[in-house]
């Protein structure tokens, strides 16, 4: 299926590398406008220049702390004067931070939620009108797999993206007389810089390759997901082809979660 983004505009958090990168490189080469968010200036530039190749439109890069409401104000008026409207938000920016329920204190599950939960309440709060008056809008919220089946140990990360989902369903329902689609992918073991660091710190002595391989094993599937297959599904949800999918939470795992 060849799906057509032009004409639209996205802008995505966390969008210079893994997932966000992927993403951002799919829509790109789809027609879109792309808008990337993330707070390093260096891998931005760096993102900027491998998109740039194979874009279709316009690529705009901006650092961003996205925990922070004022600087998500500030990019999304960057980004409104370099591409003069969003169409979809993917709301990608986060982290794996985990630790025991009592070594987690107040601040650790304040810098979680900012960066989690309240990065895309603000963001899809400042595009939602824009959306609302053209009648056609997306918003991609980017979780894991245990917002669904939470572990222990998990926290604050579940948590935080269990909120997520709550997000995602109450903005699906409002959205919709508008033709704003909202759903939530759920990331499960999907190879990315994250992984890597991973191989770092507890690969052993085996090569990424095999640790890569080893990783995936437990997946039903028997491997780990490509940020490439991850991005096609986004593509898609984020076009008029996923016109009629909005509310949920689908599973990018290879079969991993149990619950559906």
């Amino acid at each position: 299926m060849e799906i057509s983004l032009a004409g639209r505009a996205a802008i995505i958090t966390g969008g210079s590398k893994g997932l966000g990168l992927a993403m951002a490189k799919r829509f790109s080469m789809s027609g879109a406008d792309v808008a990337i968010l993330a707070r390093g200036q260096e891998g931005l530039d760096a993102a900027q220049a491998e998109l740039t190749p194979t874009a279709k439109g316009k690529i705009v890069a901006i650092a961003c702390d996205v925990s922070k409401a004022d600087e998500i104000a500030r990019a999304y008026e960057a980004v409104m004067k370099r591409l003069g409207h969003i169409d979809i938000v993917v709301n990608n920016a986060g982290t794996s931070r985990t630790g025991a329920f009592e070594t987690v204190t107040d601040e650790i599950w304040q810098e979680d939620l900012d960066l989690k939960l309240f990065a895309a309440i603000r963001l899809t709060r400042l595009a939602w009108p824009q959306m609302k008056e053209r009648n056609w809008g997306r918003v991609i919220n980017v979780l894991n797999i245990g917002a669904k089946a939470p572990r222990a140990g998990s926290a604050p990360t579940t948590i935080s993206r269990a909120a997520g989902m709550a997000l995602t369903k109450v903005l699906a329902g409002e959205g919709a007389p508008n033709n704003i689609l909202v759903n939530a992918m759920l990331v499960g073991l999907i190879i990315t810089e994250q992984v890597k660091k991973w191989h770092v710190l507890r690969g052993g002595n085996v090569t990424l390759e095999e640790h890569i391989a080893n990783t995936g094993k437990p997946v039903p599937m028997g491997r780990m997901g490509t940020s490439e297959e991850f991005a096609n599904l986004a593509c898609f949800l984020a076009s008029d082809q996923g016109g009629y999918i909005t509310g949920t939470a689908i599973n990018v795992d290879g079969g991993m979660s149990p619950v559906v």
